[in-house]
């Protein structure tokens, strides 16, 4: 089978397609013959290993040394599946399936087998797989901050960062939950944003949100890159500050004003569960949420589609199309 393979870290062209023998299920496994995955902020990541100072040794750990240890990258999936193991009972053949495949990885390959209680749910009668294969990672992240911030209808949500994987599925969830949602991020992508439901939009290379006076109940930085000692000052009195990519120096300085004062810094990295995948999943055959898919690559095409993310420039998801 085809598959992209990456034997060091480095730039996109590390990432080469090759051919590699095609995995067999074990008797509680499935066999998914992929047709679409997508390229995350964190599989650009992993690839290059550019991670935070305070991540590098449990990442190295993690995913190798060296060199990666999973050679085939890819953290999201939507495919069909071709069989079953013989004590397989949740999923039978033919059926057709979305999941995240976590620390395993292998997304960016024709087939892959995970177990079948590994988390996974049956795709939406109303999306196609490019749709489906980026609702894992993004969908379960902004669930997960969501809940964390314990949104109330009717409160004000500023999401910063919202136009990527998370941010997208975070202004739909939270609209769900009928919060009223103010979007920051660049001035292209602002009228997607306001596709999707956003209340108001901040262009943040015309202005910076936490000198405007307005406050909000809930502040959900997707991208890492704000100051709470600024962005407390647009908190209301019981406000949550919730970080989604925490930096070390971020999580100490937030220690002491959740302590003292109304004003919570939260951050909690989401776990994956097939229930929550299946909410979502509820959500999307309601008309509630809809993916956002930004550009298309086909599989041998992976590197670009890295270089394209490596840039910043990424909007929803960037899909890979595995077969037509």
């Amino acid at each position: 089978m085809k598959a992209i393979v990456c034997t060091k870290y480095g730039p996109p062209d590390v990432l080469q397609l090759k051919e590699v023998e095609k995995p067999t299920p074990k008797d509680n496994e499935v066999l998914i013959r992929i047709h679409a995955s997508t390229v995350t902020s964190g599989d650009v990541r992993i690839r290059s290993f550019t991670f935070t100072p305070w991540f590098w040794l449990p990442g190295k750990i993690m995913y190798g040394l060296t060199r990666p240890r999973i050679q085939i990258s890819g953290n999201e999936l939507a495919g069909e599946i071709e069989l079953v193991g013989k004590d397989v009972t949740l999923f039978k053949k033919g059926d057709q399936v979305f999941a995240p495949t976590s620390i395993r990885m292998g997304a960016y390959s024709e087939y892959i087998c995970l177990p079948s209680t590994h988390p996974m749910a049956i795709i939406p009668a109303n999306m196609t797989y490019d749709e489906a294969a980026g609702i894992s990672v993004g969908g379960i992240n902004a669930l997960h901050f969501l809940r964390k911030a314990k949104i109330q209808s009717g409160q004000k949500v500023l999401i910063n960062g919202a136009a990527g994987s998370i941010g997208t599925y975070a202004v739909q969830i939270a609209k769900y939950f009928e919060a009223e949602v103010t979007c920051v991020d660049s001035t292209r992508k602002l009228d997607m944003l306001r596709t999707i439901g956003a209340d108001q939009v901040i262009d943040y290379t015309q202005e910076d949100f936490t000198e405007n006076g307005k406050t909000y109940d809930v502040i959900i930085d997707v991208v890492g890159k704000s100051s709470f000692s600024r962005s407390k000052r647009s908190l209301k009195k019981n406000g949550r500050y919730l970080l989604a990519n925490p930096r070390l120096p971020q999580m100490i300085r937030g220690l002491w004003p959740s302590l003292i004062s109304g004003k919570k810094v939260i951050y909690a990295f989401a776990s994956e569960k097939t229930e929550d995948l299946n909410y979502l999943v509820e959500l999307i055959e309601a008309g509630e949420i809809k993916p956002v898919i930004d550009r298309r690559y086909p599989l041998e095409q992976v590197p670009e589609a890295h270089r394209y993310v490596d840039k910043g420039f990424k909007t929803g998801n960037v899909v890979i199309t595995v077969v037509e």
